[in-house]
């Protein structure tokens, strides 16, 4: 027990950490049919969070956990794009599959039906037996539109002109109608933040902050203009991280504003440019992504599913992915991999339902990604020195871990180069029928 009591008195996540994110309310929907009974956050069999340690990971993301909105979920069920998305993903779809964004929150507790704060608790406790830590949300930009400060503090939020508080938004796409827009620059919404902030940290070793570039001084202005009021003379984010010590920050950024966010204190931010390289773009653009400073590469997440993206098995073929795995597996930075990759899963589900759709399992993809993670066990390539190598092949990159060596042909056609001498290339070959995807470690 006392190691369990000090893995949960909260700390700093392992240096390039592998993460595993899972969305909270489906996983336990399905847990509750498998097993025939309701399953909450304090009640998941011994097996399932073996099966989960089993492979490899420092750490898991229960994505979703705080309390759904009731008017959010009352939006989502008759907004009818969503329904759209709702039947695409769900061919039986009922109303009842449809609990809310976790993404709109209505307050910082779990939510009672995964099985409250003591549910998270039992959780947190079972992950530290398998030294797991614990990464929870964050959504700073926004709240439910029925979130108690609406009525009790309508001073934390941005107002329209008709004196009504405005939904939330950034500033290239309409509002999200389901939340209400907080104002960044409040100095008692700052306060307000980041007490909650500091209750978070008490349940939890890593937290990660959806949107977090939301809410620099300048974008936060570019989106909302005076009604704001005046900008602040410091960043949110530099008062709110020295003041809530021992958490491992992970910022969901875009726009190329990675490198701001990780001199405001974040440990990790989203690689979303290497994502976009890696799906749609070739060898070359990625080797110059790697050009970057190894500094600034060792804190990116490293990804090629989230969420947010479509589902990996639907964009890349079996060997490009394989390829890709690979590769985000043993670059520097944290590794980020989500619930169903594993297995194959096609469809991304919306993030307001709390039930997955069936999907077989591509057992071959399974085999693949319990055999790279397996070797990425090798300390070597967890923590050994990163050093890009020359090849003299556009289309083959290559790297060393330490005293291992990565090689990957990311293209479709046959690739042939060249390592320095005293290099050897070990370990288990992934392939296809395909040239394409070919890795060797």
């Amino acid at each position: 027990m006392p190691e369990i009591e000090r893995a949960m008195a909260g700390g700093v996540i392992v240096q390039e950490p592998f993460l595993y994110e899972i969305n909270t309310w489906a996983w336990l929907n399905g847990l509750s049919r498998k097993y025939a009974r309701a399953i909450q956050l304090g009640s998941v069999p011994a097996e399932e969070w073996n099966e989960i340690a089993s492979w490899g990971f420092d750490a898991v993301w229960l994505m979703g956990v705080w309390e759904r909105s009731p008017a959010a979920a009352a939006i989502a069920r008759e907004h009818p794009d969503l329904q759209a998305s709702y039947r695409s993903a769900l061919p039986d779809f009922t109303p009842a599959d449809v609990v809310g964004s976790p993404y709109a929150v209505h307050r910082y507790v779990v939510d009672a039906h995964l099985g409250g704060p003591d549910g998270l608790k039992q959780a947190r406790v079972e992950l530290a037996r398998r030294n797991l830590s614990l990464i929870l949300d964050f959504v700073p930009n926004h709240v439910a539109v029925d979130h108690p400060w609406t009525v009790e503090h309508p001073e934390y939020f941005v107002h329209e002109a008709d004196g009504s508080i405005a939904h939330g938004r950034d500033p290239y796409f309409p509002p999200w109608t389901d939340t209400a827009q907080i104002n960044a620059y409040h100095p008692a919404l700052r306060s307000a933040y980041i007490a909650t902030l500091q209750d978070i940290a008490l349940q939890c070793d890593g937290v990660r902050c959806d949107m977090a570039m939301l809410l620099l001084n300048d974008i936060f202005r570019e989106t909302w203009g005076d009604k704001a009021g005046a900008t602040p003379g410091e960043e949110f984010w530099k008062e709110a991280i020295p003041a809530v010590p021992g958490l491992t920050w992970i910022a969901e950024v875009y726009w190329d504003l990675e490198w701001t966010m990780q001199q405001l204190g974040f440990d990790y931010c989203y690689d979303k440019r290497l994502y976009d390289r890696l799906a749609y773009e070739n060898a070359g653009g990625i080797r110059q992504h790697l050009a970057a400073d190894i500094g600034h590469q060792g804190k990116l997440v490293r990804m090629i599913e989230n969420h947010d993206e479509p589902r990996a098995a639907a964009i890349f073929p079996y060997a490009k992915e394989a390829a890709a795995a690979t590769m985000i597996a043993t670059l520097p930075g944290a590794k980020l991999f989500h619930q169903g990759q594993f297995e194959g899963r096609k469809i991304k589900m919306p993030v307001q339902l709390g039930r997955w759709p069936d999907e077989p399992v591509d057992s071959g993809l399974l085999e693949f990604y319990r055999a790279l993670l397996q070797e990425c066990r090798d300390p070597e390539i967890r923590h050994g020195e990163w050093r890009p190598l020359e090849t003299g092949n556009e289309n083959l990159l290559s790297w060393t871990r330490g005293k291992r060596t990565i090689a990957i042909n990311y293209s479709d056609a046959p690739a042939g180069g060249f390592a320095p001498w005293e290099t050897r290339f070990t370990g288990p070959r992934y392939s296809s029928s395909a040239p394409a995807g070919h890795a060797a470690m």
